[in-house]
């Protein structure tokens, strides 16, 4: 019966020319012997995480493990560490600083166990630090400026002891710590000036290489890419130490924030939305006074808010995938925000699939978008030339190879309709003619053909969740079935020979917004 239903799959998915005669053909070309270089994994370099406090869950923890396993990011990034529900600081009646890791600790070493690394956001403010009262999110983090710019440099420089004590300075020397979460948005994350906020960086800065001058520290983490030549000019005059540049940038046309997840968005029409921001904030740090400077887009996805269903949507794999190729080598990381749907910054969701953020939803189920990541993780470490603008193609040491391609089409109809309408509807896709592979020069011999694919009612969750009428609640029965449908995307596979002439030829139908990859495994 499996191989019935894969047989009736591959009939629908994988079609053969004849089918497409209107649309135009694209052609992937590519030599086994013609190497372009060590592949750029930049794209898991990071992800991102809603707060600190979420990550003390189990659940939190496990998807955590996963998403490690078959994505592979290096670093996570979170807000709200040094916020009250970590139970950071307090003073004594005196006013006399009290410092607890308690919580840190627990995070950081669950984070360190599975071999990844913290991204440190300082922030948010901790009330007994605080200047004022106002706050942000369901979580109230606070946002204003300290009260004590002394107090907080202190509190900066015990928690950069206190990491060095308990993993090492070895392994700090390798984290990043970055002085808040953007200040140019105020009201939002700040309530001081642009000063304000340069006077917090240089106090964090100096605090965080007092303890270890080799110790990682950057800024602004703006939203929208802004502050990016200012900061760089302000650290710059004042000799203050800066070591990576951090921002964000989000593929809808307006706005930065939603705080509760009530506004509405529209996709950017813009063909260079997102990779455009990081193209060009690599040219602003290259013209500036500190050309060397690592990039870090510490948050960036589709949409802002967390409640915008293309989150959900199948059009976010192909989306991913285009950004990310687009950006080249302008950036050092581009982190994802965020992994999972356990995120309250507008408080807990009441459904199960609410246009989240995450790649996987409150259940651990897996949406279009994680299959970008897991298949990303898929390629060999060595790119292959390639003229096709939308794949990579790359093989390994074992003689694998792999061909990762994707169609990007915006089908979002403008300013006529709301994301947060259009994305919740069935979209079926378009043909967008036949993709022609070729490739010349592969091993001779017997290999594995693996074909993975993500697309329109294709490992796509949000259209099983669809024919499910949308429960508010998913029964123990309804995660089951939507795990086992989404548990990876693999959609065939099948043994193939390479003769003396190494060559292999496949013509595939593809549709709007499809991605595949095809995985030769040499035996």
């Amino acid at each position: 019966m499996k191989k019935l239903l894969i047989a009736i799959v591959l009939i629908h998915s994988i079609q053969i020319i004849g089918q497409n005669n209107n649309a135009e053909n694209r052609i992937i070309k590519v030599d086994y012997r013609k190497e372009g270089g060590k592949l750029n994994t930049m794209f898991k370099e990071c992800i991102g995480a809603g707060r600190a406090n979420e990550g003390l869950r189990a659940e939190w923890q496990e998807q955590l493990a996963l998403v490690k396993k078959e994505c592979d990011f290096k670093y996570i990034r979170m807000h709200g560490l040094l916020t009250d529900d970590m139970a950071v600081y307090r003073e004594d009646e005196k006013g006399n600083p009290e410092y607890n890791y308690q919580y840190v600790d627990v995070l950081f070493d669950y984070i360190v166990s599975l071999k990844m690394k913290p991204f440190v956001e300082l922030g948010f403010m901790p009330n007994a630090l605080a200047s004022g009262k106002e706050t942000i999110f369901w979580w109230k983090g606070n946002v204003t400026p300290p009260k004590d710019y002394k107090k907080w440099e202190n509190l900066i420089k015990n928690l950069a002891q206190h990491f060095t004590e308990r993993y090492g300075a070895k392994e700090v020397k390798t984290w990043y710590f970055e002085v808040w979460n953007e200040p140019n948005l105020s009201p939002g994350f700040w309530t001081g000036t642009q000063a304000d906020y340069f006077k917090l960086y240089e106090y964090s800065a100096r605090a965080v290489k007092s303890v270890n001058p080799d110790y990682k520290v950057g800024g602004p983490a703006t939203a929208g890419a802004a502050w990016v030549p200012e900061t760089i000019d302000f650290c710059a005059k004042n000799n203050v130490p800066m070591d990576f540049v951090s921002t964000h940038t989000y593929g809808v046309k307006h706005g930065y924030l939603d705080e509760f997840g009530t506004s509405g968005t529209i996709l950017s029409q813009d063909e260079f939305s997102v990779s455009g921001d990081i193209l060009n904030s690599r040219k602003q740090i290259t013209a500036s006074a500190k050309p060397n400077l690592e990039l870090h887009y510490t948050e960036w996805s589709t949409s802002y808010t967390p409640a915008d269903p293309i989150h959900d949507s199948y059009h976010s794999a192909a989306y991913i995938l285009q950004k990310i190729k687009q950006v080249g080598n302008a950036a050092n990381s581009m982190s994802y925000w965020v992994f999972t749907d356990i995120f309250e910054e507008a408080g807990p969701r009441f459904t199960p699939f609410h246009g989240g953020f995450g790649l996987l939803n409150t259940q651990g189920i897996k949406k279009p978008a994680y299959f970008s990541y897991y298949l990303m993780n898929k390629l060999g470490e060595t790119e292959l030339q390639n003229t096709d603008k939308n794949s990579w193609i790359t093989k390994n040491k074992k003689g694998d190879v792999q061909l990762l391609f994707w169609d990007f089409t915006n089908t979002h109809p403008g300013d006529k309709v709301l994301n947060q309408t259009y994305y919740l509807q069935d979209l079926p896709s378009k043909s967008k003619g036949i993709v022609k592979i070729e490739l010349d020069n592969l091993a001779k011999g017997k290999y594995d053909l693996e074909i993975y694919k993500v697309g329109y009612k294709t490992h796509d969750v949000y259209a099983d969740y669809l024919e499910m009428k949308s429960p508010k609640q998913l029964s123990k029965e309804q995660v089951k079935l939507l795990k086992e449908k989404n548990s990876n995307c693999l959609l065939s596979s099948e043994k193939i020979k390479i003769d003396a002439k190494g060559t292999f030829n496949r013509e595939i139908a593809i549709n709007e917004n499809d991605v595949y990859m095809f995985r030769f495994v040499k035996q």
